[in-house]
């Protein structure tokens, strides 16, 4: 497979900037392990980046690659095959991947909170789902269900919405062509607030829309059979999201340092890094640490994806490699 990231020679050029490589001691074996990404590269994955860069995966015994997701590269079917050890998904996804005999764990969860969100214009906000009543709405038509269980949770009719099947784009907001748009937090916002474009973003969340994003996928098999290298996978990505949470701006840097020819705007960069911090960190990351999920949020999980027409049970969630990473204070 096409490794993600430039040879590491040409980043340890620069790492005294970002920390520098702790290396203690002769380094250990290499097991290659292949991650995949939900993506396309950008600080999305930033804590990945930076546990590559500052060698954190170096240091427990791993060669790891970062393999790229995109519109036509899906998480799950590398993962199910084994030529991904890990991958990043939604429970959603992973839900109807299992739902189709796919035998799926989430082990950690990056996001606390659901990215999707309403976006409006300040000066004709979005503010709570009640506000959507009588207004056009532009999304992709596919994400209906989605936003008929953020009604159906507060009480609000849907047929009271217009719907504008739209391109994932801001222009049809910014032009006046709808009222608000369905989108993630971390995109279309930011690239409205990097134009100079003020708005209002409504995170579903805030409005009990619960399904765990950005989580990290196993199988069953890796899970039983893979553990020592799961744990070691799962110990340098927290620790790179640790430094990532310090320094979003350096994460920023990073990220397009990593990617020349892709044409990351910098600045935008800058601002999703910041804007994730909210989404990955919570009075729960706090007390148990990064990627950390509850009975309780699981549960909050299984109610929303019944409304999405999804029907799991609490054994797609495992958090017994959570518990051995964290038990040293990590």
């Amino acid at each position: 497979m096409t490794q993600l990231l430039l040879p590491r020679r040409r980043f340890l050029q620069g790492t005294a900037a970002l920390g520098g490589l702790a290396l203690a001691g002769p380094l250990r074996a290499q097991t290659p392990v292949n991650f995949q990404l939900s993506w396309l590269p950008s600080v999305q994955f930033g804590g990945s980046y930076i546990a590559l860069d500052r060698g954190y995966w170096t240091e427990e015994g791993l060669d790891v690659s970062l393999q790229p997701g995109g519109p036509n590269a899906p998480v799950e079917p590398p993962v199910v095959s084994g030529t991904a050890l890990m991958g990043i998904s939604a429970a959603d996804y992973t839900a109807a991947a299992v739902e189709q005999g796919a035998p799926f764990r989430i082990v950690a969860v990056a996001m606390q909170k659901n990215p999707f969100a309403i976006a409006s214009l300040t000066d004709n906000p979005v503010s709570e789902p009640a506000d959507l009543v009588g207004r056009s709405i532009g999304m992709a038509t596919a994400n209906m269900p989605v936003l008929r269980a953020l009604c159906e949770i507060n009480g609000v009719d849907p047929d009271g919405i217009e719907v504008v099947p739209t391109q994932y784009d801001a222009a049809p907001l910014v032009n006046g062509q709808v009222d608000c748009l369905l989108c993630w937090k971390t995109d279309l916002p930011v690239a409205m607030t990097v134009a100079g474009v003020d708005n209002t973003v409504m995170l579903l969340a805030d409005h009990g829309y619960a399904v765990h994003s950005q989580t990290y996928i196993v199988t069953e098999d890796s899970l039983a059979n893979d553990r020592a290298t799961l744990v070691s996978l799962l110990r340098g990505e927290i620790r790179g999201w640790q430094d990532y949470r310090a320094d979003t701006e350096a994460a920023a840097a990073l990220t397009v340092a990593m990617f020349p020819d892709l044409g990351l705007d910098p600045e935008t960069q800058r601002v999703q890094a910041a804007a994730q911090v909210e989404l990955m960190y919570s009075d729960l990351t706090e007390e148990q640490g990064f990627g950390w999920f509850t009975e309780e949020t699981v549960a909050a999980n299984i109610e929303t994806l019944g409304l999405l027409g999804r029907k799991v049970s609490p054994e797609m969630w495992d958090r017994s490699l959570l518990e051995e990473v964290h038990a040293d204070g990590l």
